[in-house]
């Protein structure tokens, strides 16, 4: 097997979910006692969020390339950001090292052209929906149109994000909130909603929701473990 690098905690909660999934998915594969061989960087997070409240992303970006690039000289042979948001850096992680950054929103691409879906609605951090780096890859890449929620609602799924989820609390209320925000999505045309912050899994898991919910994180694991168990 070979062994990935995982680029971590932002959140610590998500990066937590990155690794169980991975590792599961390799015991379900290969049997017995196999595990995922990884190598993980864990920043902390308050420093990498106060740098994108203050946009200063060429800071954000540098910090993170640091961290890729001491995976890569520790042995790893591909790269997973195990957020959304952050891939807004991307292109200055992949510059700084020469293994490959197996990036988020392909897998998400991949995964709607699969399902035949040529608009999605996108539900993330303020970052990830206002911005143009996570639309314009679907578009460009996979021809798909990207909706998000109103400025209001924007607002409060940021919220929960930053004041509940990365303190690992789920709550019913927020569920509720982002339930409701994909119903008013899917009456905008939209035809599955893209759980575009990697914790955001946690908080609708196992709800009832009116598109088809897209989870980033799963889909990122999915690209991850056919890496390390690529021949």
């Amino acid at each position: 097997m070979h062994t990935l690098g995982i680029l971590g905690g932002m959140s610590w909660e998500s990066t937590a979910t990155y690794y169980g999934l991975l590792n599961q998915a390799i015991r379900d594969t290969r049997g017995g006692l196999h595990s995922a061989p990884l190598l993980i960087h864990s920043v902390d997070f308050a420093e990498v969020a106060a740098l994108q409240r203050s946009g200063d992303w060429q800071a954000a970006g540098e910090l993170l390339a640091n961290a890729a690039l001491g995976l890569q000289r520790a042995g790893a042979t591909a790269l997973l950001l195990a957020t959304n948001t952050m891939h807004k850096v991307a292109a200055a992680i992949e510059s700084a090292v020469d293994i490959p950054l197996l990036h988020i929103g392909d897998a998400v691409g991949q995964a709607l052209q699969a399902q035949g879906v040529s608009r999605a609605a996108l539900l993330g951090t303020r970052f990830t929906m206002q911005e143009d780096f996570y639309r314009l890859r679907l578009q460009e890449r996979f021809g798909i149109e990207v909706i998000t929620p109103s400025v209001a609602q924007m607002g409060e799924i940021d919220r929960v994000i930053f004041a509940e989820l990365c303190q690992g609390q789920c709550l019913p209320a927020s569920r509720d909130f982002y339930l409701a925000a994909v119903d008013e999505l899917k009456a905008q045309g939209a035809q599955a909603a893209i759980l575009g912050c990697t914790e955001i899994g946690m908080l609708l898991e196992g709800s009832h929701a009116a598109l088809p919910l897209v989870d980033s994180t799963e889909l990122h694991v999915g690209v991850g473990v056919e890496w390390v168990l690529r021949e």
